[in-house]
C-alpha cells in the first residue's frame, strides 16, 4: 500500500508542516495566557506584557515558560513520553543492520547519549539561561504580591541569587512587592531592604519574612524579623507557640501566618478572628514542581478552605533563583499605595489579609493545560503542547511562522549541499 505524499516527506520537514499548521489552526481557538486561579474566569484589570525580545524568540520562549509550569507529575509524564516516543520511532524505522551485535549496541548507546545530552540541555536552559520574561501589567491602584521568594542566604537558594538578583527577577515579572521568606534567616531581607526604594511606585520592594515551621507544616510569616522575631525558636526554624498566642493576643497586631504548598491541608490551624492565633492567608499557588502538582490536583479544597475560614488566597513562587517565568501573582487594590514608603506597604498589606480575609485578595495564574489527574495524564505533552499555542499572541505566532520557514529553508539548503557532494565524489 503506498502512503500518501504528504507522509512520504522526511522527518524534519514534516514535522515543520505539522508544527505550522496548528500554530495556524490554533488560533481559532485562542485563550488568554492567564486566569483567575480560583474561578479560571478572566482578569480585567491586568495584561500580559511581552517584550521585544521575547517575541522574537518566541518558540523559545513559550517552549521554556511551558516546562517551567509544568508540575513533578507532568514533568515525569513528558520524560516517559519522549522514552515512548523513541521506541515507537526505532521500531519503525531507527532499527539498523550492523554487522555486529557489538557495533549495534554503540550505535543505540550513542542515539540514547545524543538524546539525554539534548534534554539536560533543554533543562538547563530552562533554568539557568538568562532571557526576557513577560510581565503583568496593572492598573494603578493594583498592586502585584508575590509572598514567597528566596535567596542565596537559603539552604535550597541558588548560591549567586543575591537580593538583587531577586529584584530584578520580580521587576522583569511584574511584581511590585515580594516577600523574602528565607529559611532559617533574616539576612536576605535584611541586604534587600535598604535598597528599597524610597517610593513603592518607584522600583520593586522586597519585604522581610521567614519560611518556618508550625504544627508540622511549613508557613511564611510575614514581617517577622522586624515585628516578630520573637515568636520564633532561637534556631529560626520553628514558631514558639506560647509566644505566638500571647502576641497573637492583641487585635490588629496578631502575626499573619501563609500557608504554603506543598503540605498538608488537614494540619493546618486557621485564626478564627481576631486576637487569636493561625494562619491567616493560603497558598493557591506556589511555584515548585511539586507545589504546582497540589494546587492543581486540591484547587477545589484550597479554594473551599479559603472560603469557609475566611483566608485570603495568595501566590508565591517559591523562587530560588531558577528559571525565568513566574507561575502566579497576587492582586491587591490599595488607592495611591505607590507613594508609600518599604514601611508603610509591610503594614498596609499585614492589616489588609488580617481585616479582608478572602476579600482582600485576588490571584492571577499563568495558564498551562492541567493534565494532573485521570487519563489526561498520559497524554501531557499533546494536551499542554496545543495549550500552549492557544495562548500565542498574534505577533507570536507570526514570529513562529517565520522561525518553521527558516528552518525548512536550511534544512533544504543543507541536504541539496550534502547531495552536491555525494555526486561529486
Amino acid at each position: 500500500m503506498k502512503l500518501p505524499s504528504i507522509l512520504r516527506l522526511p522527518a524534519i520537514p514534516l514535522a515543520l508542516l505539522v508544527t505550522a499548521v496548528l500554530v495556524a489552526v490554533s488560533a481559532m481557538f485562542a485563550r488568554l495566557p492567564f486566569h483567575d486561579a480560583a474561578t479560571f474566569g478572566t482578569v480585567s484589570e491586568v495584561t500580559l506584557h511581552r517584550p521585544t525580545g521575547y517575541v522574537l524568540l518566541a518558540p523559545v520562549s513559550a517552549v521554556l515558560d511551558t516546562l517551567t509550569l509544568l508540575s513533578l507529575r507532568q514533568h515525569v509524564a513528558l520524560w516517559i513520553t519522549l522514552v515512548v516516543g523513541y521506541v515507537v520511532w526505532w521500531w519503525f524505522v531507527g532499527r539498523v543492520v550492523a554487522r555486529t551485535a557489538t557495533h549495534r549496541a554503540l550505535r543505540e548507546v550513542a542515539r540514547i547519549g545524543v538524546g539525554l545530552v539534548a534534554l539536560v540541555g533543554v533543562y538547563a536552559a530552562t533554568t539557568i539561561m538568562p532571557r526576557p520574561m513577560a510581565r503583568l501589567e496593572t492598573a494603578a491602584d493594583i498592586m502585584a504580591i508575590d509572598f514567597h521568594a528566596h535567596t542565596r542566604f537559603s539552604h535550597d537558594g541558588r548560591s549567586d541569587w543575591h537580593p538583587a538578583d531577586v529584584r530584578n527577577w520580580h521587576r522583569d515579572a511584574g511584581f511590585d512587592v515580594a516577600f523574602i521568606t528565607d529559611h532559617r534567616t533574616f539576612e536576605g531581607a535584611r541586604d534587600a531592604w535598604p535598597n528599597n526604594p524610597t517610593r513603592a511606585g518607584e522600583g520593586t520592594s522586597l519585604l522581610p519574612g521567614i519560611e518556618v515551621v508550625w504544627n508540622g507544616e511549613h508557613v511564611n510569616v510575614l514581617d517577622a524579623d522586624r515585628m516578630y522575631q520573637g515568636i520564633l525558636t532561637a534556631n529560626l526554624r520553628d514558631i514558639d507557640e506560647a509566644s505566638l498566642r500571647m502576641v497573637s493576643g492583641i487585635p490588629g497586631a496578631e502575626p499573619v501566618l501563609i500557608e504554603t504548598i506543598p503540605g498538608d491541608l488537614s494540619k493546618f490551624v486557621a485564626a478564627t478572628g481576631p486576637g487569636t492565633a493561625g494562619v491567616r492567608a493560603i497558598e493557591v499557588i506556589d511555584g515548585s514542581p511539586k507545589g504546582l502538582g497540589q494546587g492543581r490536583r486540591e484547587r477545589a479544597r484550597i479554594v473551599h478552605l479559603a472560603d469557609s475560614l475566611n483566608l485570603a488566597l495568595v501566590a508565591g513562587s517559591d523562587h530560588h533563583g531558577w528559571g525565568h517565568t513566574a507561575t502566579g501573582w497576587t492582586l491587591m487594590f490599595f488607592p495611591n499605595w505607590r507613594a508609600l514608603s518599604s514601611e508603610q506597604l509591610t503594614v498596609m498589606i499585614s492589616n489588609a489579609l488580617r481585616g479582608g480575609g478572602r476579600r482582600s485578595t485576588k490571584v492571577v495564574e499563568r495558564y498551562v493545560a492541567d493534565t494532573e489527574t485521570g487519563l489526561a495524564l498520559p497524554f501531557t505533552v499533546p494536551i499542554v503542547g496545543w495549550g500552549m499555542l492557544r495562548t500565542l499572541s498574534g505577533d507570536e505566532r507570526i514570529v513562529w511562522l517565520a522561525w518553521i520557514a527558516a528552518l525548512a529553508v536550511l534544512w533544504y539548503v543543507l541536504r541539496a549541499r550534502r547531495r552536491g557532494t555525494a555526486a561529486a565524489s
